[in-house]
């Protein structure tokens, strides 16, 4: 991995990953950017690891289901939140988010997917590994989270580079 030092922050990362992160997949010359807030980065089978989760119903689904990649760009301020609820809130499949929210695509390093050209932290991912998630859950708390039974689909992204643009 090129920068061990965002790895290293996670505490931090995964604290601005709550306020939200643009995570971005391109399959099959179709290319998609959806808000996220829950992730994990972390360590798993020695390698380093963002957990992404994905409702099946997302258009952004559709196309990791298609794809062995995706980034995540997460915002140094405050300057893309109206992009960030939008992105969030709004369905590839009916909107272009990047004209909408005026969001440039730049090439990864690593991988097929773009970032997103914004100030912040970005990691480029590689899928090793998924699972779909079903409602055997040990916390029955955790069911009032989806009364559609849209479970999601976690994915596990090794971190082929992590770096910071200005």
């Amino acid at each position: 991995m090129k920068d061990r030092k965002y790895l290293e922050q996670s505490d931090a990362v995964m604290e601005r990953i709550k306020k939200g992160a643009f995570l971005t997949v391109q399959a099959e010359g179709s290319v998609n950017t959806m808000t996220i807030g829950w992730a994990t980065i972390g360590y798993i089978w020695q390698k380093p690891v963002f957990m992404i989760a994905v409702r099946d119903s997302r258009h952004t689904f559709t196309l990791l289901e298609k794809t062995d990649n995706f980034s995540v760009s997460i915002p140094a301020g405050d300057e893309h939140n109206t992009a960030i609820t939008f992105c969030g809130t709004k369905s590839g499949r009916e909107f272009d988010k990047f004209r909408q929210c005026n969001l440039q695509q730049k090439k990864a390093t690593y991988i097929e997917s773009p970032i997103i050209d914004i100030v912040g932290i970005h990691y480029e991912c590689r899928i090793i590994y998924k699972s779909a998630m079903n409602s055997a859950f040990l916390d029955d708390s955790l069911e009032k989270l989806y009364p559609k039974k849209d479970y999601h689909t976690l994915y596990f992204g090794e971190i082929l580079a992590c770096y910071e643009t200005e």
